[in-house]
């Protein structure tokens, strides 16, 4: 049976001591969040995650998720008591809005625990996940009258929430979308059409569920300019706040996937079911991509959490599994053989998959104090500058931390050998549930477009601009440094290559469009390196002041992650740069036919 244990101590860290959670008491929430409640909040979402929803995650992905005759979905054998326990313990609303019922904690909060949550049990997470996503852009961009029918429902958790996006013939290009809106006279709209792999589409966990679906009003432009966004719940909302008549949004099936079998993933149809307009007519990309930002980030933690229980499991096994001999001459002499952590490869595996999770965890949780700075903050240039990073770090947090998340996973499968591929041994689902990460919310070769083609240019380059000086001061402050003075050296280089790959866009790309296109994954993943690098460095940087104090041989062992990371990781960077300034011609030069 596969184990999990939440890393509290190493998101403590990076909160309180590598990116000083206390420097942001001036915003609204922190100043209710001191250091001992912080401690009390994530030891209880780790409990929530290790004791109830972990064990589920192996007899969900087992069971799945059953389409009723009736059209109703039953969920895995303990979901739903589960999802009990989730919402009488106030998680829905941990770091939402207390004019609806949230508790307005800080979202680096949320961030932690929505990764304690995916890895204990990624197919469940969803659940609240998805709710989590249209909260947000109901609160952005909803009317009063909506918010106050829907939100202190979601925030309790008593409704959940889905996201309405994809059709048969489209995925990421919406501007082909055919669902339509037709008024219905008194400000609602009959919706119809047909969304396919929508998760939580249906389910038994909550009394209602709330679709947000994009859909065209008659008449509406074509393209991405005539999209609308909508709210369909599935009851009708009596003016009580109790749930009324059904409303003619069914599930039409169940999508039979590779992974997370206990999430319903749904095809929804909409058979001329009532709606209401969120936000302005034609204008439901801008609104949905509120809900799309979130879920890019939280995807991002789903990679994450893939890797880290992934990497828990391995090491587990690599220390119990005997097998050989260390080269060195054996280790454990009274035995038959040695346990293969002896083994440099096996090493480098796991090396690989803690420094990529380490540093993962901290550029999650910094960027998540950015959106609280972004939402909180009362100074405008403090707001730009968080705007400015969450754009920048957005794609490169779902794409690089999924990609890896998977890569991790399979690395991680590799070290039970033959074991790995058996289904007890859970590594086959962890594989399995990663992969989707790569895919939804925009799958990653999109989320590098975006990097490359809307995000470094944006505002003329004041976000990468901003990232390279602070990461670059960091450099040139530390470059003695008698802890991370090696490593500041390999990050300067890795930071070199990523601002020359940058240059060589600005001169190349424009002129030559394919190029960027061609160059974008790797300008991803040398991105991913940097600014992974950096926050390593800076938790290198803090735990050899630690131990300079006296502290414990976890502050040791951060510095040898972060050793290992400089040593045998950031050197890829020169492979990237090499490749992105290769530019398209190869990769252009076949004409379709040839394939």
């Amino acid at each position: 049976m596969p184990v999990y244990k939440a890393p509290v101590d190493d998101s403590l860290f990076v909160l309180f001591d590598v990116l000083k959670m206390e420097g942001y008491g001036n915003l609204p929430g922190f100043a209710d969040a001191p250091r001992d409640l912080v401690e009390a909040v994530v030891t209880e979402g780790a409990k929530l995650c290790e004791e109830v929803l972990q064990p589920l995650n192996l007899s969900g992905d087992a069971k799945g998720c059953h389409r009723n005759d009736d059209g109703t979905v039953t969920t895995p054998p303990g979901f739903r008591e589960a999802y009990k326990q989730y919402c009488e313990g106030g998680w829905m609303g941990l770091s939402f809005d207390p004019a609806y019922g949230g508790q307005g904690l800080p979202a680096a909060l949320h961030a932690i625990i929505g990764e304690y949550m995916s890895s204990a049990n990624l197919a469940w997470g969803m659940y609240p996940g998805l709710t989590q996503g249209a909260m947000a852009a109901l609160h952005v961009h909803a009317s009063d009258a909506i918010k106050d029918t829907y939100l202190p429902k979601m925030v309790s958790g008593e409704w959940t929430g889905t996201m309405n996006l994809t059709e048969p013939h489209c995925g990421t290009d919406l501007g082909m979308l055919r669902s339509k809106a037709v008024p219905n006279g008194d400000g609602s709209y009959a919706i119809t059409g047909q969304k396919i792999f929508i998760s939580a589409g249906e389910h038994d966990m909550s009394e209602n569920i709330v679709h947000l679906v994009l859909a065209r009003i008659e008449g509406a432009p074509g393209g991405t300019k005539g999209i609308s966004l909508f709210v369909v719940p599935k009851f009708l909302p009596n003016a009580d706040g109790s749930i009324g008549e059904r409303n003619p949004v069914s599930c039409g099936k169940i999508e039979e996937k590779m992974g997370i079998h206990g999430n319903a993933t749904c095809v929804m149809n909409y058979d001329g079911a009532k709606g209401w307009l969120v936000g302005e007519e034609n204008k439901g990309l801008a609104a949905m991509f509120v809900m799309m930002n979130e879920a890019r980030l939280s995807v991002g933690i789903q990679g994450l959490s893939q890797s880290e229980v992934a990497y828990q499991n391995a090491v587990a096994y690599a220390k119990d599994r005997l097998q050989g001999r260390s080269l060195s001459g054996p280790k454990a002499p009274e035995k038959p053989a040695d346990p293969i952590i002896v083994h440099p490869d096996v090493r480098r595996n796991l090396m690989t998959l803690r420094a990529i999770n380490e540093a993962g965890r901290a550029l999650v949780i910094w960027t998540a104090l950015q959106a609280d700075v972004l939402h909180r903050s009362e100074d405008a240039a403090e707001r730009q500058k968080a705007e400015d990073h969450l754009g920048l770090m957005t794609p490169i947090i779902k794409g690089v931390l999924t990609d890896l998340g998977f890569d991790n996973a399979v690395k991680a499968q590799q070290m039970f050998g033959g074991h790995g591929y058996i289904d007890e041994w859970g590594m086959g689902q962890f594989v399995r549930d990663a992969r989707i990460t790569m895919i939804y919310e925009g799958a990653n070769g999109i989320q590098a477009l975006d990097l490359v083609g809307r995000k470094l240019p944006a505002n003329g380059g004041r976000a990468v601009m901003a990232f390279f000086n602070e990461a670059g001061t960091f450099c040139a402050q530390n470059k003695d440094d008698a802890t991370v003075g090696p490593m500041v050296a390999s990050l300067s280089k890795g930071l070199k290559d990523l601002q020359a790959a940058t240059m060589w866009f600005m001169q190349n790309a424009l002129a030559k469009p394919d190029n960027a296109g061609a160059g974008s994954t790797p300008y991803m993943h040398m991105f991913g390196l940097v600014a992974m690098g950096y926050m390593l460095a800076r938790m290198a940087k803090v735990a050899g002041e630690k131990l300079g104090n006296g502290a414990d041989d976890r502050m040791t062992a951060k510095i040898a992650t972060a050793r290992f990371f400089f040593e045998q990781m950031m050197p890829e960077t020169g492979a990237h740069l090499a490749r992105i300034s290769a530019g398209a011609d190869s990769m252009m030069a076949l004409p379709a036919e040839a394939f």
